[in-house]
């Protein structure tokens, strides 16, 4: 492979200077257009635009498209959670060590990565390999738009790859948190807290109860966590409440506790606190946790076989935020995450992608498919 970092960074920027958040269809539509044309420049590679509702268009490129089988899926996300005027107020920048930008290293190096990778992959081994590079507008707010899509690709594969950034120590991710996130209203009976408060309903004290009983849900030891992070209710102190709110974050390694979890929430509805309060639950995301199975240790032990072989320090992490890794493990297709450049600071002002880390994990990424192709 011939690269030149100032061409790389070059092919990037455009990538970085355009507001492409979740649900900001036009963004999307340019990284859309951007992706598919860098495909379709190259010889034996088909595009396929997959509307993804609400999020906007999402890209499933295929270089076998009638193969029935997938070798290798490669995963990687075009949004990012950067409001409308972010790329303007600060677009790509650079210093000696590293690049800067909304989407930086989360994960728009990690998609023009691939790129790179299946460019200058020999020939005799993109024939041997039926791969697919799916891309999707909506991972930073759970893929609900595309999670179908994702997984009814990811059933025909034998392996998937996802492109999120390596972490700041070069460290590669094998395990996820599951995730899930709910919205609880409340809707009780307003009455005067002077006058007549026997008459009202309170919503408040009713998700005071709920609080109360969340809380008791998580256990420490097994990873199950619950937070009651956002609450809101009430018009004054002098009313009994009629209307409160409150969003609940969840994560946890085993499935199956979440599960119970889930359950014991929605019967919780039927037995409210206070009589006359009525309670909606709504699930809003949900990504199950993603946990090696033996064969995936056996794809583990051939990157770390190509690391070594290219000299790159590389580890393994078992982080607490999701990505589309958990959708993908949740079948029983081997998966691991985090075959981007390095990056960190995701989701603020401080993002970067460390710019020595780039050409090393093109290879990487290149000598894996090579090894998967034998």
């Amino acid at each position: 492979m011939n690269f030149s970092l100032n061409d790389y960074l070059e092919e990037l920027r455009p990538l970085i200077d355009v507001d492409c958040g979740t649900y900001t269809v036009e963004g999307i539509e340019v990284i859309a257009n951007q992706m598919a044309a860098k495909y379709e420049a190259m010889n034996g590679w088909s595009v396929k635009r997959i509307d993804c509702g609400k999020a906007g268009v999402g890209l499933e490129v295929r270089n076998k498209p009638e193969a029935e089988h997938i070798d290798v899926m490669m995963i990687g996300h075009m949004d990012t959670v950067f409001p409308v005027g972010t790329a303007a107020e600060r677009p790509m920048s650079l210093d000696a060590e590293k690049a800067y930008g909304p989407g930086v290293s989360d994960m728009k190096s990690g998609l023009l990565n691939v790129v790179y990778a299946l460019r200058n992959l020999d020939k005799a081994v993109l024939d041997k390999l039926s791969i697919c590079v799916c891309m999707n507008p909506d991972e930073e707010t759970g893929s609900l738009d595309s999670v179908d899509w994702i997984q009814e690709t990811a059933k025909k594969a034998k392996n998937v790859l996802v492109a999120e950034a390596a972490r700041a120590d070069g460290g590669l991710v094998k395990a996820r948190k599951g995730m899930a996130r709910y919205k609880m209203t409340f809707n009780g009976k307003a009455a005067h807290a002077g006058n007549e408060p026997e008459n009202g309903r309170s919503a408040i004290t009713e998700m005071a109860n709920w609080i109360l009983a969340t809380n008791a849900m998580t256990n420490f030891e097994s990873g199950t966590t619950l937070n009651v992070g956002v609450v809101s209710g009430g018009a004054g102190a002098n009313i009994v409440p009629d209307l409160a709110t409150a969003i609940v974050d969840v994560r946890f390694w085993d499935n199956a506790e979440y599960d119970q979890v889930d359950t014991t929430l929605n019967g919780m509805i039927t037995t409210p606190f206070v009589d006359g309060v009525s309670i909606e639950l709504v699930r809003e995301a949900y990504k199950p946790s993603m946990v090696p199975s033996e064969q995936t240790e056996a794809l583990m032990a051939m990157i770390e076989e190509s690391a070594q072989e290219l000299n790159i320090d590389i580890n393994w992490k078992e982080v607490g935020g999701g990505s589309d890794a958990n959708n993908t493990a949740i079948l029983g297709v081997p998966t691991l995450d985090g075959l981007g450049p390095i990056g960190a600071g995701f989701h603020s002002a401080d993002e970067y992608l460390l710019l020595e880390s780039i050409e090393p994990r093109i290879k990487l990424l290149m000598s894996v498919l090579t090894k998967l192709a034998k």
